[in-house]
């Protein structure tokens, strides 16, 4: 062959070249070296070797100040305009195909001798799946991404594949894109190509005969006698053993292969229980993936089993820490249920440590960002490394230990964090916040998506169901689950009843439950006659008023001033007093004035404390009124806790009250959601709580969260609970309720929202029905079980006898469909009839009727009887039959139903004999219009009296043969049948159903004469094979729906959403995500509003503090008095925005989501545009709160969270292409983060 002359590269040509790799065949295409633009040298790195010798100076002057190219273009600033006139800014369009070099396909391996360990050769080996990437890939073996990306993920990588989600569907494998399919050159080759009808035969012609013999039934029944002597488990591996064989180098990671095995070897005794154990916990039919510890046998062997512990605490641990501990020693996930104070940060703290001996990483997530501040401190101290990642704070993200919420690890799954690689544990703390309707949510799906390396652990409150919980979680997941929960608190707890108001009556406090659980009604009724005693004497002098919940302000100044005077003298502080309003907590504390609970030492150190921590604020931000006053009560001891007081000050109390200096405390229920600050006693103000709809009593999960704050481990014998008696003592049924009743159970929150649509659609191999067949409240489907049984039904099928269905049997099964519909058509007349008053008068005493069962055939019967039971009302009915027919077996091969095409009515061939019977609602299948005067007492003795063996041959009485005359005589004067009671004429029973059913059935039964298979000889026999046919593919249809995503009780409410998106055009008709869909990706909350905002341009006209302004709307949730005084473009934008939102409403009702659209406008509230729209033209914060009546702790939450939405608004504009949107949302994110509303927390200092 000629060779070939290249022409030298011209101008015009590419800078490319193609490489042969080795001798693979493969080739790489490689940009070329240009002369002004060496080739970074071919090495390992990704950019070539490291440059020698740098000078830092010239390196600097380079990029910032030789090089244009990093600036924008498009700055309007003049002195930008003028700077790019001098420097001369060269286009080079070449930059913009410097493509990266690929991934090396292959790689050298050493050749040693096995006994000397020489090198012997090198070879080159094919590397597998070089060309899986975030983009394309679910597998851990995929290319980790750029750096930038690698901690928070981007919204175009797809996730690492979820655990428990492996088993794929048929159409799955069928797609399997050809980089992830595992080719076996020797077995199952494809033999026909697509498009011809022949094709190769690869079997040997040899074998052939030899491999026919053996049949698929045979192996099958070889089987059989395996499987009764393995256990369930190791069954199921035989069943999996051909898929996984391909699957073995695919590991995604070290612990799959080596680390198990590391530990459990360093465990032989423990290893040893497990494998004991193991093949009783399989041979249980259905394999339980929730394992419950015993926590009450002594864990005597604890230290022979882990000699070298991870972590070691200065104390003893319980019995219920060392069982955790020592499942996560062998790896395991643990649900751990403990009360309040119990010590689960034992088991958060072995992990952390566990990870770090392992040197993998540990996510530690939590409901609230408080408590996430106060657990990077408390792990700060311990561990050292350990990070935080909050919607506004990242601090140092590569530690071993991070500590996040639980929406940013929700984002980091969705978005293929590269994190996820190294994580060993994922702490779930306050698991019983699942039950919280607006976020519970993000628990479920975060559960969901976690990948199979990544074990879990579930600390939670004592929760009833916490066993089912977890046998969820381990059913979607695939692995076990260890459910360890604490018998009773560390600390026992004394609730008392108080009714003292004045220094006379401050002693009055009843014990009504003591520490052992006992509730004592004494205590009760004294606590009642000691309000009594009172209200009656002050009745008499006032006249007659009605005791009323509420309390005036004076009267419960002197309740609290009598009750703290009272605890304080015995020694009880500190006290943390509950209150469900957040004006009361103010009101309570500040009518406090007289009261003074400190030292002087102490005073001088909460001084101190306070002016040290609030240095970091600006001269005008310390004198805001809020902190003066709390600085005043804060010196007396007292202080208060609500969302509505600023978070640095919240900080500053929560630091003081750990510290024992703060004597009193006010606060809402947030305080004892997790914010571990266990008091001495506990004091509530009520027990009935606003829940935004209306006014109820505490659940017995709040009261027990809340009360559980107090008794401190190692400092009190016992906590108080005190529940103060204002207005008059509570009810003793809602006390009992209250304190002894079930805690919540955690209950399913799942629901769908845009986000998680968006996000799973955009990767094809992750479905959201999966999603949603995995959760919790989709519970209850006991696939593994349906499965087995639907297996179980198909076998059964393939061995009935097949069906005749040749000539006079043609029409069998549309006849079997009629009499079906018959039948059920029938019963819901008959139950229409039952409920009816006129049917139920019909079907009274003497009534004749006619009687078909196993045992009769249109028989007659009069009814004797009727049972008083609504639910299965039965009736005692003399019934006509044949001599020899009496007793109940009869004759069964009745199954084809012959009465419903055959009216004839029974009569006996030979002398007429008769039996009494209890007959369910089935038998009668018809009321005639005659009755019969019969003497219901007499009859029924006599027959059971001549049940008994010695009177059987005697005569029936004259009752008896009176009443069996009238019937024969009636069946013998209409021997076609009787005139029978129409539902609908003669029992008046007028409704819809009632008519087309009647209807409906008239049709039918004479649809039955005109088929022809009832004629046929061999009818019975072959229509109770096609009865029994049917009835197993009636199981296995009703199994099959329920296994099916049809059955999924949010399907409809998806396809709803997906119509809604269609229409939006966030995906296309196809499924596939659109740039408007990609969009809304990057946003976690309101996502369709923003994204509509974002595309129809309503931002871009307003300046950077009005798009902030109008954005506030999104965070602000609460209603305020005020009207804000806004400018008129901004009033245009809130038009603006009230108009898409009405449009995204309305089209949502359009497509049937059950939202109407005044609900979706109205989760919009504009109350603090003014305050923003200040803030961020750059008021003080003394100023702005005079704006408004929101109060400042509430400001400041909105403030910061706005900013959170703000940077999504900037990450959303980048991806549109919207750079000046992008830098105004950049400068509205500067405008506003200053000052007290973004001083960092003190717990991360």
């Amino acid at each position: 062959m000629d060779r070939i002359n290249v022409p030298p590269a011209g101008p015009t040509d590419l800078p490319l070249a193609l490489l042969e790799m080795g001798c693979s065949g493969r080739f790489e295409l490689i940009t070329y070296p240009s002369p002004d633009q060496p080739l970074p040298p071919q090495s390992t790195l990704p950019h070539g070797l490291p440059p020698t010798s740098l000078s830092l100076e010239r390196e600097v002057e380079k990029q910032f100040l030789r090089d244009a190219a990093w600036l924008p273009i498009h700055d309007i600033d003049f002195a930008f305009q003028k700077f790019l006139k001098v420097t001369q800014r060269e286009v080079n369009v070449d930059s913009l195909i410097n493509c990266t070099p690929s991934a090396l396909h292959s790689g050298i391996s050493v050749v040693r001798d096995p006994t000397t360990g020489m090198l012997l050769d090198f070879t080159e080996v094919l590397l597998e799946n070089t060309g899986l990437s975030a983009k394309n890939s679910l597998s851990l073996q995929r290319q980790p991404g750029p750096p930038s990306e690698s901690l928070r993920g981007s919204n175009t990588n797809y996730p690492f594949r979820p655990g428990g989600m492996e088993e794929l569907t048929l159409d799955q494998i069928k797609k399997k894109s050809d980089l992830e399919e595992d080719i076996d050159f020797e077995n199952d080759l494809l033999r026909v190509p697509p498009g011809l009808k022949a094709g190769m035969d690869f079997t040997d012609k040899d074998a052939k005969i030899a491999k026919a013999e053996v049949n698929l039934m045979s192996l099958l029944s070889t089987l059989d006698d395996f499987i009764d002597l393995l256990p369930v488990a190791e069954e199921k591996e035989e069943g999996k053993g051909n898929e996984e064989a391909p699957k073995l180098p695919r590991t995604n990671s070290l612990e799959d292969l080596g680390v198990k095995d590391v530990v459990s070897s360093s465990t032989p005794s423990e290893r040893g229980k497990d494998e004991k154990s193991k093949p009783k916990e399989n041979s249980e039919e259905n394999k339980k993936w929730a394992i419950p510890v015993n926590i009450n046998a002594p864990c005597d062997d604890f230290y022979k089993r882990i000699p070298n512990p991870a972590f070691k605490w200065p104390f003893e641990l319980d019995v219920f820490q060392k069982q955790a501990v020592l499942r996560l020693e062998a790896h395991d996930s643990v649900f751990v249920a403990a009360h309040t104070s119990a010590g689960k940060t034992v088991v958060a703290e072995y992990a952390i440590a566990l990870s770090q001996k392992h040197m993998t990483r540990t996510i530690y997530t939590s409901p609230i960002k408080a408590l996430s501040n106060q657990k990077f401190r408390d792990f700060k101290t311990t561990f050292g490394d350990v990070g935080l990642l909050t919607g506004d704070v990242q601090l140092s993200p590569e530690s071993s230990c991070l500590i996040m919420t639980t929406e940013i690890l929700r984002s980091m799954l969705y978005n293929g964090s590269e994190v996820i690689r190294d994580l060993e544990w994922v702490i779930f703390d306050e698991v019983h916040y699942i039950n919280d309707a607006e976020r519970g949510v993000v628990w479920e799906e975060v559960l969901i998506m976690l990948p199979d390396h990544v074990s879990i652990i579930l600390l939670s409150a004592t929760v009833p169901n916490a066993v089912e919980f977890s046998e969820w979680i381990g059913r979607i997941k695939k692995k076990h689950i260890y459910v360890i929960s604490t018998m009773k608190r560390p600390v026992p707890l004394e609730h008392y009843l108080y009714t003292g108001n004045s220094t006379k009556t401050q002693k009055e406090m009843f014990l009504l439950l003591d520490a052992t659980g006992n509730f004592l009604t004494k205590g009760y009724y004294a606590a009642v006659n000691a309000k009594k005693e009172r209200t009656s004497k002050h009745a008499q002098s006032f006249g007659t008023k009605s005791t009323s919940h509420n309390t005036t302000a004076s009267q419960d100044r002197s309740v609290w001033l009598t009750l703290l005077h009272f605890l304080s003298q015995r020694q009880q502080t500190p006290v943390v007093a509950f209150t469900f309003s957040r004006t009361r907590c103010d009101d309570n504390a500040r009518s406090l004035d007289s009261m003074d609970m400190t030292t002087s030492i102490e005073k001088a150190e909460i001084h101190s404390f306070f002016q040290k921590s609030l240095s970091r604020l600006r001269g005008g931000d310390r004198q805001l009124p809020q902190i003066l006053v709390m600085r005043d009560l804060l010196k007396r001891g007292i202080a208060v806790h609500h969302s509505g007081i600023l978070p640095i000050l919240k900080e500053v109390i929560e630091m003081l009250f750990s510290r024992g200096l703060v004597k009193v405390l006010f606060a809402t229920e947030t305080f004892a959601m997790g914010v571990n600050m266990p008091a001495r006693t506990v004091v509530f103000d009520s027990i009935r709580k606003h829940d935004g709809t209306g006014f109820r009593n505490l659940l017995p999960g709040e009261y027990i969260q809340m009360a559980g704050r107090a008794g401190r481990r190692g400092l009190d014998a016992t906590g108080t609970v005190i529940i103060l008696c204002k207005a008059g003592v509570h009810e003793m049924a809602d006390l009992h309720v209250m304190m002894l009743g079930k805690p919540t159970t955690l209950q399913s929150q799942f629901r769908l929202t845009y986000t998680m649509i968006l996000n799973l659609l955009r990767v094809e191999a992750l479905r959201v029905t999966d999603m949603m067949r995995r959760s919790f409240s989709e519970n209850h489907r006991d696939t593994q079980a349906h499965e087995k049984r639907i297996s179980q039904l198909k076998q059964t099928v393939s061995s009935l006898l097949p069906l005749d269905t040749e000539g006079q049997l043609s029409d069998m099964l549309p006849y079997y469909h009629t009499v079906t519909e018959l039948r059920t058509t029938t019963e819901a007349l008959q139950r229409a009839i039952l409920e009816s008053v006129n049917g139920l008068k019909a079907l009274s005493v003497g009534r004749v009727v006619l009687v078909n069962n196993k045992q009769h055939l249109n028989a007659l019967g009069v009814i004797l009887q009727v049972s008083s039971d609504a639910v299965n009302r039965t009736f005692t009915a003399l019934v006509i039959c044949e001599k020899g027919n009496e007793e109940e077996e009869g004759k069964a091969n009745n199954n084809a139903f012959p009465h419903l095409y055959n009216t004839a009515l029974f009569i006996p061939e030979g002398p007429c004999s008769h039996t009494v019977q209890k007959l369910k609602l089935q038998d009668i299948s018809a009321i005639t219009v005659k009755t019969l005067k019969v003497i219901p007492d007499r009859i029924v003795d006599n027959y059971s009296k001549r049940q008994q063996p010695r009177f059987r041959l005697d005569p029936p009485g004259q009752a008896i043969s009176t009443a069996t005359q009238e019937l024969l005589r009636l069946a013998e004067a209409n021997p076609s049948g009787m005139a029978t009671l129409d539902p609908v004429n003669d029992l008046q029973l007028k409704s819809v159903d009632v008519v087309e059913d009647s209807m409906r059935l008239r049709l039918l039964q004479g649809s039955l004469r005109e088929f022809n298979c009832i004629h046929s000889p061999t009818f019975a026999e072959q229509f109770a094979r096609v009865e029994e046919r049917m009835k197993v593919q009636e199981e296995l249809d009703r199994l099959l729906y329920l296994v099916s995503d049809q059955s999924l009780s949010l399907l409809p409410e998806y396809h709803q959403r997906i119509k809604v998106l269609q229409s939006l055009q966030y995906v296309d008709s196809g499924g596939a995500v659109q740039l408007k869909g990609r969009v809304a990706c990057q946003i976690s909350s309101h996502e369709l509003l923003l994204t509509e905002l974002l595309f129809e341009n309503v931002l871009s006209p307003l300046a950077p503090e009005e798009s902030a302004a109008l954005l506030s709307c999104l965070v602000f949730t609460q209603k305020t008095q005020v009207e804000p005084h806004i400018t008129s473009t901004l009033q245009e934008g809130i038009d603006r925005v009230l108009s898409v939102a009405k449009r995204i409403g309305e089209l949502q009702r359009e497509c049937g989501i059950p939202q109407t659209a005044e609900e979706f406008v109205g989760q919009f509230k504009f109350g603090l545009t003014e305050v923003v729209y200040c803030w961020a033209r750059g008021m003080p914060f003394a100023e702005i709160a005079q704006l408004t009546d929101v109060q400042e702790g509430t400001v400041v939450r909105c403030i910061q969270r706005l900013d959170e939405v703000l940077k999504e608004v900037r990450q959303a504009a980048r991806i549109v292409g919207d750079s000046v949107l992008g830098s105004k949302m950049e400068k509205a994110s500067l405008a506003i983060r200053r000052d007290i509303v973004f001083t960092a927390s003190l717990y991360t200092h």
